[in-house]
């Protein structure tokens, strides 16, 4: 704990004040360490160490943040759903931490304002928001404890966001779903995926869809399991008498 503190007492480019005010204001509570804050938001792209040469970026604040974060939702939906058995329960706290719902919210607290990095924030992608808001919570954890975390994460994630009736019908991949649509219907599908960067500064992949040899969908994303995904979203949509059938 010292080697971390002693790396950002060195680190001439380290300014609480400039995350402390704008951060509390998104915490709703008085920051105690804004050590663990500053370490939230440092990027690997800046090669930072501490003391014992350890490398300093968020990315195990990330990793802390996650297993919090999955056991704060956890516990909300023991409680919440008491008839819920095991594989609805998993399911249920899936949807609510999917990676897309977490880059939804750091998204929605703007947490990139206060990245700190060598490369143009322009170069991340979508993960990167998500990425952030666990390795806040990650910090709200080790400065202020599990209630603090809790109660962050209630305000924030729970009550505006965690609909039980809605997130039942939510579907988390949509590939997935149309996958084993397929199989129980003996139907071959396959995806076919090619790098179409063109003009873009960030590599692009288009996906298109095969249903028994035919085109069903195709779709353009920034990595091909993004693209593979939309492209049967849009594939289920299409297909969504035939599937709920």
């Amino acid at each position: 704990m010292s080697g971390l503190k002693n790396f950002f007492k060195r680190s001439k480019s380290v300014s609480h004040s400039f995350i402390s005010p704008k951060l509390e204001i998104i915490l709703g509570f008085k920051i105690g360490s804004p050590v663990y804050y500053e370490l939230a938001f440092l990027h690997k792209s800046e090669h930072k160490t501490n003391a014992e040469g350890h490398p300093q970026n968020y990315e195990r604040l990330e990793f802390l943040g996650d297993a919090v974060l999955g056991m704060i939702i956890a516990n909300f939906l023991y409680h919440k759903v008491p008839e819920g058995n095991e594989g609805y329960l998993t399911e249920m706290r899936s949807k609510i931490v999917s990676r897309a719902h977490l880059n939804e919210l750091g998204k929605e607290l703007n947490l990139q304002q206060f990245l700190r990095t060598e490369d143009s924030s322009n170069q991340f992608g979508e993960n990167v928001h998500g990425n952030l808001f666990e390795a806040l919570v990650g910090a709200i954890y080790l400065d202020k404890g599990y209630p603090a975390c809790e109660s962050f994460i209630f305000r924030r994630v729970i009550s505006p966001h965690v609909d039980i009736s809605k997130l039942e019908s939510k579907v988390l991949s949509y590939k997935g779903l149309l996958v084993e649509w397929c199989q129980k219907n003996k139907i071959q599908f396959e995806f076919v995926s090619d790098e179409d960067s063109g003009n873009d500064s960030i590599k692009h992949f288009t996906a298109k869809l095969f249903l028994d040899g035919k085109l069903i969908a195709k779709a353009r994303e920034t990595s091909k399991k993004k693209a593979e995904e939309k492209s049967a979203r849009r594939a289920y949509y299409s297909l969504q008498k035939n599937i709920k059938s």
